[in-house]
Formats: C-alpha cells, structure tokens, sequence
C-alpha cells in the first residue's frame, strides 16, 4: 500500500540521517516509488531546511543536525518564522514559552532599523512539507517531564497499525525535517521506535517508574544505528 507524502517525507529524512552516503535508486527502490519522485522529495526536504548534501550519481546524506549560517530573510520568510514563534508561545510548557521569548528577542535585536512590519499571517496556512507539526506541541510538557522523571506512559496513536497503544520508555525528544519525534523504548513492541509527535492523539502518565536497563538505553539505540 503506497505511503502518503509526508509519511514519505519523514522516512527518507530518517534513513538519511544515519550519516551514511545514499544513491537515488536505492533510496527509490527502499521506499517504493520512482527515482524522479525520490529527486523531488529530496528538493521538498531541502527547501524546507533539512541539511542534506549530494548530487545526482553519486548520492546524497545529512550533512548536520542543527546548521545556523547567516541568513537573509524576506519579509514572508520573517512573517513565518515570527508565526512559528507565537504557536510555540502558545504551548503549555513553560520552558519552551520562555525559549520562543528570548529568540523573538534576539530576532528584534538583529532586524535592521526602519523595517515595515510584516502582515498579519493568515493562521489556516499550512506552512512547509509537514503542516502538521504543530500539533505535537499539546503533549510537549507531559513527555518532557516523563523523560525527566524517567517515568512511563502510555500512547495513544490511532494510525499506527502496528500499536495503536504503546506502553513506552520516553528516551528522548528529537527534531528533524519539521516533525517533532520522540524516541521511545516500546514495551508493547519490544524495541525502540520514533514516534511522530502529531500523530499521538493521547499521553497518560503511568504510576511506575523505569530504570536503566542494558537493551533499552538510549545509548543502545544510538550503538544500533551505528
């Protein structure tokens, strides 16, 4: 059964992300479309931000995981950075509501003197290959704090048809390609996954606690992907 766009989207930036270098056809093949659509989804991934490198023939990889050259901005391109900004102050986290102040800040401290404000952004646009991402947000708080306290909780993810409900380990919050993931050790599924941030629907707080354990380590799922 052929995958959505953005699903596709997500899985080539994860296979990319491993550092290694990827020829078209056999991202292509890997993911079941042709290779001018893989040139495509890699132009869509690109614009929208993710550090990839590579040419045609010889094959393409992430080059980093954060890269902030310097930047010039159009007055859309500022408009949806300051639009980003306020969904984020939005959120029910206090860390992250304190962090999307400091940058706007920051981002008033360098624009230069003088410059037109930027128009009201119409909130129904979907902005980038994965419009979705903000919906992740709402359940922030709760698995940050689980990631702290190392405590279990449950998922609920409707699409996922191999565990609509998860009872998981939370390892780690992760941001790649415009979809925020959380790194989990699963204990419905038996190992590790990364679990889109806008597709869980609902996260429960269990009353149990997890310790570290060899195999279930977040330093065992990096020793994996190496």
């Amino acid at each position: 059964m052929a995958i959505s766009r953005t699903d596709r989207l997500f899985a080539l930036s994860r296979i990319l992300r491993d550092g290694r270098l990827h020829r078209a056809e056999d991202l292509a093949r890997r993911l079941g479309v042709s290779r001018r659509q893989i040139y495509r989804d890699l132009d869509t991934l690109i614009a929208s931000g993710v550090p990839i490198a590579g040419e045609r023939g010889l094959g393409y990889m992430a080059t980093a995981e954060v890269t902030l050259p310097p930047l010039n901005l159009t007055l859309e391109e500022l408009e949806a950075l300051q639009l980003g900004l306020a969904v984020v102050a939005e959120a029910g986290d206090d860390g992250l509501r304190a962090a999307a102040r400091s940058l706007g800040d920051k981002l008033d401290a360098v624009l230069p003197e003088g410059r037109p404000p930027p128009a009201a952004a119409p909130m129904g646009l979907a902005i980038g290959a994965f419009a979705d991402a903000a919906r992740g947000f709402r359940h922030m708080p709760t698995i940050r704090a689980a990631i702290r306290a190392r405590q279990k909780l449950r998922l609920v993810i409707p699409p996922d048809p191999e565990a609509p409900q998860r009872v998981v380990r939370p390892l780690r919050l992760d941001y790649w390609g415009r979809v925020w993931t959380v790194t989990v050790w699963c204990e419905t599924t038996g190992g590790f996954a990364d679990l889109r941030m806008d597709l869980i629907e609902d996260v429960v707080p269990l009353p149990h606690l997890f310790a570290d354990e060899p195999g279930r380590r977040l330093s065992d799922r990096h020793a994996a992907r190496d």
